[in-house]
Parts: structure tokens; C-alpha cells; sequence
């Protein structure tokens, strides 16, 4: 068995288990299996993972989902977080602690539900102070997902004496740091959700008001709706999106970064032409890593989620093939961190 020296003086081995997706003749099979970071493709940075988190993203690859995943076997995991262990690039040295969200990451690159990641040094950041690896995977794609919806909100000019901000699908992981990161930055927050016991954790989060997804439908037939919010931070699509677009306020943003409610969009252009209304698409996979660092920083600080303990849950890796499932069916809340094993680099 190879042994790689850590900077530190630990030892690492280059034998690592991962959670493996393989398809055979019953379908798509998930099994924990012992890899080898031979078998990691080539990148500037080894990093041993001590946190990674589930997504609906890596739900869809652990079932099988070509337009996810082109090629088994396959890890999922679209975050990690955890140290440096070899390096090529000069910014980072062995025993960084760094982060590494999206781009190809538990897409076709082998993910954060291995103990070990090699990726290219511009997919790497460096943690911000204030973060630790498991809350950083607290906050993940989906913190940063929700943080890039508030800042287009933001950047587009609605300000706090406008109104009240919608975020549909408000328990999900987007949905849920939406609310508290547009709490935290003072907006009235009206949070919509199927879930009928999820008051009391919304209201938790900073929400101004709870509503069910009923209430954001309206009348179908209708080309417009009275409009009721500032802005709309979407993580469903489908017909919630487009009643909200009738529903905005004029001159108001919906944000849109979610399918899981259908990926199509039926609507007409009259919100647009008689309302001034915009629709932003949010994709937080190719956001510049300039932006992503300010996005960090931002979650790091000033939109750092008081309650952030209460948002998440942490599994074993053993767990997580319950887990897809649990969110494949709609009954995951908040956010889901896959705590790794205790390895030796990491004391």
C-alpha cells in the first residue's frame, strides 16, 4: 500500500472508500467500495474529504440520470471540503483547508462522496474565517445557490421599502437559505411551501410569513394577478414559477435556479411588456470563481445564517443511499452534510 507524506508530518494513504453508482441489469446499484486515487482522474489538487452534502443534483446521479451523469461508475457528490493533500498549483500547499462546489464535480468528475477529490486549482477556495469544513457543506451548492439568487435580487435594485420577497420550495436547501439570507439582509420574507408542518422551522429561519403552495397559484387562466411580492426567489419551477411571474409587483425580479417541480414554463409575455417585470436565471455550477469567492466570503460574514445549526442534518456515508431516497420522494428539509470517516490529516 502506497503511503503519500503529508505536509504536516501525517501520512495519508492513497486507499479511500466512496460511495460507487454502477449500473447493471436491474437498473442503477449504490455501493461503498475501496478506491484507490489512481483511480482519480488528473487535476492540480488532491484533497481528502472530511465533508460533502446531499443535493437534489446528487440525488438525480445516484439514480441513474444521463442528463447528470453521461458515464458509470460514478461518485456523486457535487461539494466537498476537507485538506490539501498534494498540490501543483502554487496558491494552495498541503494542508489548506479549501472548499470545492460544482462545475464538473460529482457530475462526471468523481465527487465529494469519496474520501478523496483531484481537481483543477480553479475549481478550489480557500475556506473563509468563520466557516469550518461542516458548515461550510451546511451552506454547499445550495447555500451558495440561494446567496447568488439574493445578490441578483439585490443587484437588480429592489431594496428593502419596496415589499415583501416569495421564495417558493422554502424548506428545501436553496429555499431554506434563501429565507434566512434575505431575513438577515432585512427583507420581509413570505416563505411558500407543500409542507404542512414547517411553520415553526421557517419562522425560525426569519420568515415574515408562512403560506402553502396553494396560495402562490392564483387562477391558472389568468395572464396576470394582482401583484403581491418585490421580488421571487423560485427553486421550483413548472406552474409555481409562472404564477409567481403573474404575481410580481412592476418593475420587480424573480430569480428562477430549480426544476423540481417540472422543468417546463408556461406563461405569456404580459407580466414582461406590462409590468417592466425581469426573470434572472440562477446557475451557481459556472459562476465565475471570482464571484464565488466573494460569494463565500459574503456567507463567511455579513450574510453569515445565525441559525445555522438548526438547518441541517449530518449522516454517516453508510446513509446517504437512504437519504436519495428520502429526497427523490420529497420528504428531505433542509440541508443533509455526509460527515467522513476519521482520517489522519485531518486531527
Amino acid at each position: 500500500m502506497a503511503i503519500h507524506q503529508h505536509g504536516s508530518g501525517n501520512t495519508v494513504s492513497d486507499r479511500f472508500r466512496s460511495l460507487v453508482v454502477r449500473e447493471s441489469g436491474e437498473g442503477f446499484v449504490r455501493a461503498i467500495e475501496e478506491r484507490s486515487t489512481g483511480d482519480l482522474p488528473g487535476g492540480d489538487v488532491l484533497v481528502r474529504v472530511r465533508y460533502s452534502s446531499l443535493n437534489y443534483k446528487d440525488a438525480l446521479s445516484a439514480t441513474g440520470n444521463r442528463g447528470v451523469t453521461r458515464r458509470y461508475p460514478h461518485t456523486p457528490g457535487i461539494d466537498a471540503a476537507g485538506e490539501v493533500v498534494e498540490s501543483s498549483a502554487p496558491e494552495f500547499q498541503p494542508g489548506d483547508v479549501v472548499t470545492v462546489t460544482d462545475y464538473d464535480l460529482g457530475m462526471n468528475t468523481p465527487g465529494g462522496w469519496g474520501e478523496m477529490i483531484r481537481v483543477p486549482a480553479d475549481w478550489v477556495v480557500p475556506l473563509p474565517e468563520g466557516l469550518t469544513p461542516e458548515t461550510s457543506m451546511a451552506v454547499g451548492t445550495a447555500g451558495l445557490t440561494a446567496a447568488l439568487s439574493v445578490l441578483e435580487v439585490t443587484n437588480a435594485g429592489i431594496t428593502l421599502d419596496q415589499g415583501d420577497v416569495l421564495v417558493t420550495g422554502a424548506t428545501g436547501g436553496v429555499g431554506s437559505f434563501a429565507v434566512a439570507i434575505l431575513a438577515q439582509a432585512g427583507f420581509g420574507v413570505i416563505a411558500a411551501t407543500g409542507k404542512p408542518n414547517a411553520n415553526s422551522f421557517l419562522m425560525d429561519l426569519g420568515a415574515t410569513e408562512v403560506i402553502g403552495r396553494e396560495d402562490v397559484d392564483g387562477d391558472p387562466a389568468r395572464p396576470m394577478l394582482r401583484g403581491r411580492w418585490a421580488a421571487v426567489v423560485d427553486t421550483v419551477g413548472g406552474p409555481i414559477l409562472a404564477a409567481a411571474l403573474k404575481s410580481v409587483q412592476p418593475s420587480g425580479v424573480v430569480t428562477c435556479c430549480g426544476l423540481v417541480a417540472d422543468p417546463e414554463l408556461h406563461t405569456t409575455v404580459y407580466p414582461f411588456i406590462l409590468r417592466g417585470i425581469r426573470l434572472i436565471g440562477v446557475d451557481c455550477a459556472e459562476c465565475p470563481i471570482a464571484i464565488r469567492h466573494d460569494l463565500w466570503t459574503m456567507l463567511a460574514g455579513g450574510w453569515r445564517v445565525d441559525g445555522l445549526a438548526g438547518m441541517y442534518r449530518t449522516v454517516a456515508l453508510e446513509d446517504v443511499d437512504a437519504e436519495v431516497g428520502r429526497m427523490l420522494e420529497g420528504k428531505s428539509r433542509g440541508r443533509v452534510v455526509v460527515k467522513h470517516r476519521e482520517c489522519p490529516v485531518l486531527q
